[in-house]
């Protein structure tokens, strides 16, 4: 097939990773930080300037847009919406170069890091990590991407075992990791009696354990009341069920109900015994007696032999 010579020009540019109209490279960039505290926030913001000056100052260099996901983790792509952009427009051709700081910030899963980079490839689009020295469409790149995602790959599990270690230190020494619960607020890892909760507590042990109603019924005589949960217009039996079988509201505290088997999904579970719990008897003020918590439970063991 033969082509002109502005044809020939235009694909040399398109080969080169140019815009066939400009004969400059058209470049994005993709960064993500963690934005829980301030000083995060700020680094935020000064890697979304620094690649946008670093773009403009390179004469052969045509600044695209920046990609920035916030605080979300970089060990899996699936929840970065920033990220999963900037893939579906690199496949429309809409830029010929991406910038990324290191590949941490990247990805810190090695499947990840080689197949996005392969994905850009293909379309034409090399991938720059700054600090690391790696230039994608160079013959060693995915070799020498290959070692470094290993070895931020590593770093990620370790940090999670450390974090994961952390947290149950803090748990052993009376810590509480989660949010407040109907009866409590939980502030600064203690918890604090609702009195205004722990009424509708005590009302329904008191209709489970002495009037003998069950969740159902007990679930419906509350909406009459005019008495709703903290997180939903309706009072449902299993809603109940969760009150009257949770031991906070007798003073102790069980953690690490559910736990996150792969640091690379960051998927929770239910602890069915994969791990170990971390129990503290009498750890707050109780909402409700000991006793009344125990007849709770041998009315539900009653109840499990019936059936």
């Amino acid at each position: 097939m033969n082509m002109n010579k502005y044809e020939c020009l235009n694909q040399k540019k398109k080969y080169c990773g140019e815009s066939p109209f400009s004969g400059k490279k058209r470049v994005a960039a993709y960064c993500r930080v963690s934005t829980e505290r301030e000083e995060q926030a700020q680094s935020f913001e000064s890697q979304c300037n620094f690649f946008r000056c670093y773009i403009e100052e390179k004469k052969e260099w045509e600044f695209y847009k920046v990609f920035a996901d916030e605080g979300i983790s970089g060990t899996s792509t699936k929840k970065r919406e920033q990220f999963n952009r900037m893939i579906a427009e690199a496949r429309q051709g809409k830029f010929d170069l991406l910038l990324t700081k290191e590949i941490s910030r990247f990805a810190r899963n090695t499947l990840d890091s080689i197949y996005y980079t392969r994905e850009l490839r293909k379309v034409g689009v090399g991938v720059l990590f700054l600090n690391d020295g790696i230039n994608t469409l160079e013959g060693d790149a995915e070799l020498r991407l290959s070692i470094m995602a290993s070895i931020a790959q590593e770093e990620s599990r370790k940090t999670s075992e450390r974090v994961k270690w952390g947290q149950k230190r803090r748990m052993e020494e009376g810590v509480v990791f989660g949010r407040s619960m109907l009866g409590y607020d939980v502030k600064n890892g203690k918890m604090y009696v609702n009195e205004e909760g722990a009424k509708v507590v005590r009302k329904i042990f008191y209709k489970f354990v002495l009037e003998r109603k069950s969740t159902h019924t007990i679930a419906k005589e509350l909406l009459e009341e005019g008495i709703y949960p903290m997180r939903s217009k309706k009072w449902r039996n299993t809603v109940i069920l969760r009150i009257l079988q949770n031991e906070k509201y007798c003073g102790d505290l069980v953690q690490k109900k559910t736990f996150t088997p792969d640091y690379l999904s960051h998927e929770k579970k239910y602890n069915r015994g994969e791990e170990e719990f971390v129990i503290i008897k009498n750890h707050h003020v109780p909402i409700i007696s000991r006793e009344m918590f125990e007849k709770a439970e041998k009315i539900f063991e009653e109840k499990q032999k019936k059936r």
